[in-house]
C-alpha cells in the first residue's frame, strides 16, 4: 500500500504534521544563532561564553591521553557503565568536597556535559504542562530543554544577591493557586549565567526552607563555582540538604568543553531513574573521555590549574568593566562580577537590545540580548556580555564598537522618539535590573 503524504504539510518541511507535539518548543537558541556571525575574525564576540583553553599546559595533556591510549586503550575506547567510570566518580567527590559537599561516589552520575544532566533531570521528573520554577533571567540552555519537554517555566526575580527569597515564595503561591504542579527550583546560585551575581550566603538557607517546607526539589547548576576571583568557594546548597538538592557540576569550565564530561548528585532513588534516562540515550557517557579526565586529575595539579584560569578570568573581568566606565554612555547600567563569564548591561528605556543587534553586528560585534534568557519575552532592555575568551585588547575594542552603537541608538531615540522595533517596547524588562556586588 502507498503512503501518502501529510496533507496540511508545509512544501519545505513535508514532515511537519507528523512531528510530536513537544517539537514545537524545539527553536534555535539566540546564541547558537549568533554563531556563524560571532565567529567571524573581523567580529568582536562579547557572546559565547566559551572557556579560555588556552592556559592549558597542552603538552601534559596530550601525554596523559598518549598514556592512557598506550596502557589502557582497549579499555577507553570500549563502552562503559551508564553511571560513568568509579574512579572518576570518587574525583569528582573530591572537587565537590571544596565547596563543602561530603558526597559518596555511588551517587554520582557521568553525563555528556551538564547540559545533558540538565535534560536527564527534566526527563526523570517532568510531564507536559507541569512547572519549572527560575531566576529572572537564567540559562538559555536549560530554557531550551524545559520548552522541548513541554514545561511551563515560571520566572522569580532576582537581585544584586541573587534569587530573591520573597519573589521564590510569591512564584510558589502563584503557580498552586493556578492548580499547577511545580517539580523543582532550578538554579545557577554561584556567578549565574547570564546576570553575573552569586546567591548570598544569608539566603541559602531561607531557599533551601523554603523548598524543603513546600516540598519542592532544588536543581543546584554550578559550572562556575571554583571560578570565584576573591574568595574562596562558597558552600553549596547540596551541603546541608543531601535529600533535597540535585547538583550538577561541570568539567567544560574548569577544564575544556571539548571532552563533554559533567555530573549530577542525586539522592539514591533519583540516581537510579538518572542512570536508567543515561542509558535509554546514549547508553554511557564516553568512556574515553572519562579516563582522559581522570588521568588529568591523577597527574597533574588541577587545583593550580584553576587558579591560574581564576586570574585569566579576572583579568579580562577587569579590562571588560574598565572599559565600561570609559566608554559607555552615562544611562546605561552594568555589574561588575566576582566570578564566572559574564556581566549583565541594563540600557536606557526604549533601546531594545534585540532589534539593535543587526546595527551592532553591522559594526562588527556581538551580543546576546537578554531576551535570549526569559520564557516570557521579557529582557529587551538588556544584554549579557562575556569577557571569558577575548584578549585584554579584543575585549576593549568590542566595548567601544558597542559603545558607538548605543549612542547612535539614544540619539535617535531622544530625535524620534524610539530607535526600536515598538512592538519590542512594550515588553520592557524584568528581573535583574542591575545585578552585582558593584553597580554603575
Amino acid at each position: 500500500m502507498e503512503i501518502q503524504p501529510a496533507r496540511h504539510s508545509h512544501v519545505l518541511d513535508p514532515f511537519v504534521d507528523r512531528y510530536a507535539a513537544r517539537t514545537a518548543g524545539m527553536t534555535a537558541s539566540e546564541i547558537r544563532a549568533l554563531f556563524a556571525v560571532a565567529s567571524r575574525p573581523e567580529v568582536v564576540s562579547l557572546a559565547g561564553g566559551m572557556p579560555n583553553i588556552s592556559g592549558l599546559p597542552l603538552d601534559v595533556v596530550g601525554g596523559a591521553i598518549s598514556d592512557l591510549v598506550a596502557t589502557q586503550g582497549p579499555v577507553a575506547m570500549q563502552y562503559g557503565s551508564g553511571q560513568g567510570v568509579p574512579e572518576l566518580r570518587e574525583q569528582i567527590c573530591d572537587v565537590m568536597r571544596l565547596e563543602g559537599i561530603e558526597a559518596s561516589a555511588d551517587d554520582v552520575v557521568v553525563t555528556v556535559g551538564s547540559q545533558q544532566a540538565v535534560d536527564l533531570v527534566t526527563r526523570v521528573f517532568c510531564d507536559p504542562g507541569d512547572v519549572v520554577i527560575c531566576e529572572a533571567p537564567s540559562y538559555v540552555g536549560a530554557l531550551g530543554v524545559f520548552r522541548s519537554y513541554q514545561c511551563e517555566v515560571v520566572h522569580a526575580d532576582m537581585d544584586a544577591h541573587g534569587l530573591v527569597p520573597e519573589a521564590l515564595r510569591q512564584a510558589i503561591r502563584a503557580t498552586k493557586a493556578a492548580g499547577k504542579r511545580i517539580k523543582f527550583l532550578y538554579t545557577i546560585p554561584n556567578f549565574h549565567n547570564p546576570a553575573g551575581v552569586t546567591l548570598s550566603a544569608e539566603r541559602r538557607p531561607e531557599i533551601l526552607e523554603i523548598c524543603q517546607s513546600e516540598g519542592i526539589l532544588i536543581l543546584e547548576d554550578n559550572p562556575y563555582g571554583l571560578l570565584g576571583f576573591d574568595r574562596e568557594p562558597m558552600r553549596a546548597m547540596r551541603a546541608d540538604a543531601a535529600d533535597g538538592v540535585i547538583y550538577l557540576g561541570s568539567f567544560s569550565k574548569t577544564f575544556a568543553p571539548g571532552f563533554r564530561v559533567g555530573w549530577a548528585l542525586a539522592p539514591a532513588s533519583v540516581r537510579e531513574k538518572l542512570v536508567l534516562a543515561q542509558e535509554s540515550a546514549t547508553l554511557c557517557p564516553p568512556q574515553f573521555s572519562q579516563m582522559a579526565i581522570s588521568a588529568y586529575l591523577a597527574q597533574h595539579d588541577w587545583q593550580g590549574q584553576i587558579k591560574q584560569f581564576r586570574e585569566m578570568y579576572r583579568e579580562r573581568r577587569d579590562a571588560m568593566t574598565s572599559a565600561l566606565s570609559d566608554l559607555m554612555p552615562a544611562a546605561v547600567r552594568w555589574n561588575v562580577p566576582d566570578g564566572g563569564f559574564y556581566v549583565w548591561l541594563t540600557l536606557p528605556p526604549g533601546i531594545n537590545a534585540k532589534a539593535m543587534l543587526p546595527r551592532a553586528v553591522t559594526a562588527r560585534v556581538a551580543y546576546v540580548p537578554g531576551t535570549a534568557f526569559f520564557s516570557d519575552g521579557f529582557g529587551s532592555s538588556a544584554m549579557r556580555l562575556s569577557y571569558c575568551y577575548p584578549t585584554p585588547d579584543r575585549i576593549r575594542e568590542g566595548v567601544r564598537r558597542l559603545a558607538g552603537v548605543l549612542e547612535a541608538e539614544i540619539e535617535l531615540h531622544s530625535t524620534f522618539g524610539t530607535g526600536t522595533d515598538t512592538a519590542e517596547l512594550r515588553l520592557g524588562s524584568r528581573g535583574v535590573e542591575n545585578p552585582g556586588t558593584d553597580v554603575h
